[in-house]
């Protein structure tokens, strides 16, 4: 296993695969970066070099007390690009791990990405307050951790469904690979699990967007019911200078695995052009 310990000495998992140009792929919550073995390997396949990492606290990471908050998260990615070498990078984050991304572009400058890609990402601000009317309701949020609290494998077990667009009339994913996903996510610690709720759900990242100085994709779908598009993505693709936007019609939140190979030749499309 390869790790990469950060400046307050969190050691982050990483898997790093291929050669090439670098696409870095960035998880969503409450999973890690085995979300996105499919795409890394077809990426790779197509000749890049993928890395993925678990956010501290979650996957094969450390599992600290403190440090969930996006200054750190941005600065665990620092951490990642330096210790790999990495230049060139296309940067993608998934979700909550959209995040990341806003986050490092201003913090950080962008250094060593020439391009970003924001896939069903929760910038530019989730929660629902007067600046952010259409936002979500803070009570869902507290219903997240009131339900992780009292039975996270049963909580997980819903959102997963939902995450997915799984239902009566969609049989697009399967019973195993729910169960799946649930498995990568009870890997994480409570803690991070909770405390990330609040950070990706109350972070304000719209003064973070105008820092975007690259090229920049944001891909969401429009059956999005996890992070809806008409709250993150539309906005994003208007508030980041440039941005391109590709709207998936009847995609769920969980694109990368019910779009998949979708998902796939965009990115590499977007790596090359």
């Amino acid at each position: 296993m390869a790790f990469v310990e950060t400046k307050d000495g969190t050691r982050i998992f990483t898997k790093d695969w291929g050669q090439g140009r670098p696409i870095i792929l960035i998880h969503g919550w409450p999973l890690n970066a085995d979300m996105w073995d499919y795409t890394a390997n077809e990426l790779v396949e197509r000749g890049f070099r993928v890395v993925s990492y678990d956010r501290r606290g979650f996957g094969r990471s450390d599992q600290p007390g403190s440090g969930y908050d996006y200054d750190t998260f941005s600065d665990d990615l620092a951490a990642v690009i330096e210790k790999l070498t990495l230049t060139d990078a296309v940067l993608v984050g998934f979700s909550m791990g959209g995040g990341e991304v806003a986050r490092y572009m201003s913090r950080h400058a962008g250094k060593g990405v020439s391009k970003a890609v924001l896939v069903s990402a929760v910038p530019p601000y989730l929660l629902k307050d007067d600046s952010n009317p259409d936002g979500v309701d803070r009570s869902v949020f507290d219903g997240f951790i009131e339900k992780l609290k009292a039975d996270r494998p049963n909580f997980l077990a819903t959102f997963g469904k939902q995450f997915y667009g799984a239902g009566l009339l969609n049989f697009s994913i399967s019973s195993e690979y729910l169960q799946y996903t649930s498995q990568m996510a009870l890997q994480a610690g409570l803690c991070g699990t909770l405390a990330c709720v609040r950070a990706f759900s109350e972070t304000d990242f719209r003064p973070d967007l105008p820092q975007f100085r690259v090229p920049t994709l944001v891909i969401h779908g429009s059956a999005d019911e996890t992070v809806p598009f008409e709250v993150s993505g539309e906005k994003a693709a208007q508030q980041i200078p440039g941005a391109e936007l590709k709207l998936y019609e009847g995609a769920p939140h969980g694109l990368h695995f019910t779009e998949q190979d979708r998902l796939v030749k965009d990115l590499a499309d977007f790596a090359r052009a």
